[in-house]
């Protein structure tokens, strides 16, 4: 049985051209992860939106996370457990304590990033203004999980330019259970 796939969007979310929006769109039967408030995030409601969308969905499910979902998926991770959480692909992980992370964005980073109970790949770019690579591969080793350094990419996201972004497919792909 494949998994289901669960987007976790970023502050903001992630528009129409951004290839979250695209993929979701191409997977029948995938779920995207809705919150209350997408420009004023507060970590305990987004976990516990993240919980009950999880809980809401049978079966193995894998979590494809862009920005501040990767850091929704360590917080969720840290309170939670969900045997059928096969894995997570990390895009663009951000740094919290970084001098670009969003002030609107209340309560993350506490507690700090642990391993991951389930198989994980994180995504950086070299040139992300919200989470250097440094700070990526020094995330990737906590979390366990594989490091995939795709060059200069800016926030790999639609501003990037990057549209359906067949390398990160192809990468997720890879990632997913067989």
């Amino acid at each position: 049985m494949s998994p289901t796939l669960v987007f976790l969007a970023g502050i903001d979310n992630s528009g129409p051209g951004h290839w979250q929006a695209v993929w979701h769109s191409r997977v029948p039967g995938s779920v995207w992860v809705e919150h209350g408030s997408w420009d004023a995030p507060v970590r305990d409601v987004w976990v516990r939106e993240l919980d009950e969308a999880l809980r809401a969905v049978q079966g193995p499910k894998f979590l494809v996370a862009h920005s501040l979902g990767c850091t929704l998926v360590t917080e969720w991770a840290a309170r939670h457990k969900d045997d059928d959480v096969t894995g997570a692909f990390l895009v663009a992980v951000p740094d919290v304590h970084g001098p670009n992370f969003p002030p609107q964005a209340v309560g993350f980073g506490t507690p700090e990033p642990r391993r991951l109970p389930f198989a994980s790949v994180v995504v950086a770019s070299e040139d992300d203004p919200y989470g250097s690579l440094p700070y990526a591969t020094e995330t990737a080793a906590i979390l366990g999980a594989t490091l995939v350094n795709v060059g200069p990419r800016g926030h790999i996201n639609a501003a990037s330019g990057l549209g359906d972004w067949s390398e990160g497919w192809d990468l997720l792909t890879g990632a997913l259970p067989r």
